[in-house]
């Protein structure tokens, strides 16, 4: 198979987990309130209705709080139709968000499940592991240190090694938003998501690319795995320096996800972390929802596009369309919101980084 995931592996893994998954919901963004929110000035003339529109997919309403849930129950459910799930259970190293969802899917699968994740892992995501009855261990600063810890562990003990973003069936799992996300928008024709090592963005990208939907890869500038190998040519170790790091600090891209990348229609793109702070409290302010600043590196990257490298004046992301009239549609996956809220502002404007 290689690092090609299919389409065809995307549908098959919708089916393994209907009815296991919360269905994606969306909402329109307040495009221009969020605009003057997350660089303080005004927003230009208005659109007219119906130009341009900009979805939110809330993916941070899925089970665990994260869309990790399709690709865990996925992994899982494969495994135990086909009889290679073992009764020691699963272990995984993760930086919270697929741990909770692994976690989750073994309760589900009645297995135990053993999980991984660095001590910087925040207290709210170790606190939901307990609620799910795993086993946590938190070993050394990075998600690297956790998942030797986590090879050592299945080495010892035959547990089922799952992996937070590196394997066809959590990808699959993952990119099974993108059709959802398409049902409900059916001109959706470009999609944003955030990139830690690119489970998730490995299939959106495998679906998107089916349905011939661009897609916005976004990473925080220093935490971006995934640019480095596109400029490598090759997965490549970089350093984990970001306020997304809780969830997006991989420190190496998967193979499928750099081969993802060097399709057509696929963009990387790269935001500060005062951009990620900014976009995730004017969602905040403007429309009354928290999420985690993974999910908000998907929106800064929307928002930033004046400084895009796809900047083409007022015409970003690029028009798909050459129908006179009609414009860009764009969905941004809100991919998670397993964050403490007191991070956020308490008053209801806008409030730059600090």
């Amino acid at each position: 198979m290689g690092d090609d995931l299919s389409y065809d592996e995307v549908t098959t893994a919708a089916g393994r987990i209907a009815g296991q998954v919360r269905p994606l919901a969306v909402a329109p963004l307040d495009a221009a309130a969020f605009r003057r929110g997350t660089t303080g000035t005004a927003a230009g003339p208005e659109e007219p209705p119906g130009r341009d529109p900009v979805w939110l997919g809330l993916e941070y309403l899925q089970r665990t709080g994260s869309f990790k849930a399709r690709g865990a129950q996925n992994f899982l459910l494969a495994h135990r139709a086909a009889g290679t799930l073992p009764d020691v259970g699963v272990a995984i190293a993760s930086g919270g968000n697929a741990g909770l969802a692994c976690a989750w899917a073994a309760q589900q699968q009645g297995v135990p499940a053993t999980i991984f994740l660095p001590e910087t892992a925040p207290e709210v995501k170790v606190a939901k592991l307990a609620a799910y009855g795993a086993d946590v261990r938190l070993v050394g600063a990075e998600y690297a240190e956790a998942l030797a810890a986590c090879r050592e562990f299945v080495a010892a003990t035959g547990a089922l090694a799952s992996h937070a973003y590196d394997h066809p069936l959590i990808a699959a799992g993952a990119g099974t938003v993108l059709d959802e996300f398409r049902a409900r928008v059916p001109d959706l024709d470009t999609v944003v998501v955030a990139v830690g090592g690119g489970g998730l963005f490995a299939g959106v990208a495998a679906a998107a690319r089916y349905h011939d939907i661009r897609v916005i890869a976004a990473e925080p500038e220093h935490c971006c795995a995934l640019n480095a190998a596109v400029q490598a040519g090759r997965p490549v170790d970089v350093a984990v320096d970001s306020v997304a790091a809780d969830s997006l600090g991989a420190r190496r891209a998967s193979a499928r996800a750099l081969h993802a990348a060097q399709q057509d229609g696929v963009y990387c793109v790269t935001v500060s972390d005062a951009e990620i702070v900014r976009a995730r409290r004017t969602l905040w302010a403007e429309q009354r929802i928290a999420v985690e600043h993974a999910a908000a590196t998907a929106l800064a990257a929307w928002a930033a596009w004046r400084t895009s490298p796809l900047d083409t004046g007022d015409d970003w992301p690029p028009r798909r369309s050459t129908e006179p009239g009609r414009g860009t549609t764009t969905g941004i996956v809100l991919c998670g919101a397993n964050t403490d809220v007191r991070t956020l502002a308490d008053e209801p404007g806008r409030q730059p980084a600090g």
